[in-house]
């Protein structure tokens, strides 16, 4: 039986990034050619508009968020962690409900890294950590992973 994925929105090419982009990844429409691929924008999900502030996270990690202790802040300092947390659940859900194998999703995003997100700083430096949404499926079991991760793996199947 084929594997199911669930993969970010912004790389199956659809324009939902928070500055109205996509980064569509190659090799995805080889995928959906043999297997069930559903998307998702976290943050769209959760109600974010598109286009949208950048936003980062801050006071801590994004367990520190989803547990109260830490908050996403867009670029003018406002408080957007209800909105991330509710696209991660929203996507836990999408996840649960298609029975996903793996689960892609756009590295450094504040949603969605897997290894790595900007530093809260909006100076663009890059720190070793994790999204929201990433945290959450992690922590339901779900196979996360980068796009580069992903494409590396489709190299070796295709």
């Amino acid at each position: 039986m084929p594997l199911k994925y669930l993969i970010s929105a912004c790389l199956a090419g659809h324009a939902v990034r928070y500055d109205a982009k996509s980064i569509p990844l190659r090799g995805l429409q080889r995928l959906m050619q043999t297997h069930e691929v559903i998307t998702a924008c976290p943050e769209m999900l959760g109600g974010l508009s598109c286009p949208r502030l950048p936003a980062e996270i801050q006071n801590g990690s994004a367990l520190d968020v989803l547990n109260g202790h830490a908050q996403v802040r867009d670029g003018l300092g406002t408080d957007v962690s209800k909105a991330f947390i509710e696209g991660a659940y929203q996507t836990l859900k999408l996840a649960q409900q298609h029975h996903v194998d793996i689960v892609v999703l756009k590295e450094f995003s504040p949603s969605c890294g897997t290894h790595a997100i900007y530093d809260g700083s909006f100076s663009r430096t890059k720190i070793e950590g994790q999204g929201i949404t990433a945290t959450l499926l992690m922590q339901h079991g779900f196979q996360v992973m980068s796009e580069h991760e992903f494409l590396a793996m489709i190299e070796e199947q295709f």
